[in-house]
């Protein structure tokens, strides 16, 4: 199967997420992915958290990174979204308050995607997701239109290093 992989470099403004969003969206379309699918909408929210955390909390730039299938085949396919920053601090989801106006981002991950983790990088990490694309002849058979979630690698506390360096 062919597979279509693609990369951004994400500038360190708040503004790049926008324009990392509509960058996503054209090329998911060249995957044979339609805006108006569901898969579209929740890739475009997981790519806006991955990438918002990696400017706001480096204040560097980052890189996302996409791969999705070349074209759509029956059964189901994966989407996968990565994004690498220069932070070397492992993720760490929050929980936030019903009036706190951040900190979801990681529980948002958690809720939507089908597996996320993340793995160090040079000097610093990439955080992944995958969400797998069911046909709608999957959703048929399996009478409720998505498939099982979980295998999440959510980081612990030994994952931490001794001291954070944020380096561009």
């Amino acid at each position: 199967m062919q597979v279509l992989q693609v990369q951004l470099t994400v500038g360190p403004e708040p503004a790049e997420v926008g324009r990392a969003r509509r960058w996503a969206r054209a090329r998911l379309l060249g995957s044979g992915i339609k805006a108006d699918e569901p898969l579209a909408e929740t890739l475009m929210l997981l790519i806006s958290e991955l990438v918002t955390n990696a400017v706001v909390h480096t204040g560097c730039p980052a890189v996302l990174r996409m791969l999705a299938p070349g074209q759509v085949v029956p059964g189901a396919d994966t989407v996968r979204v990565e994004v690498a920053d220069a932070s070397s601090q492992p993720p760490a989801p929050r929980h936030a308050g019903g009036d706190d106006t951040g900190g979801r981002g990681l529980e948002l991950v958690e809720g939507l995607a089908d597996r996320w983790g993340w793995s160090r990088e040079g000097s610093g990490k990439r955080i992944w997701c995958e969400v797998d694309r069911v046909t709608n002849a999957v959703a048929t058979m399996s009478g409720w239109g998505f498939v099982a979630r979980r295998e999440s690698r959510c980081p612990t506390a030994a994952d931490a290093p001794a001291a954070h360096r944020r380096r561009c």
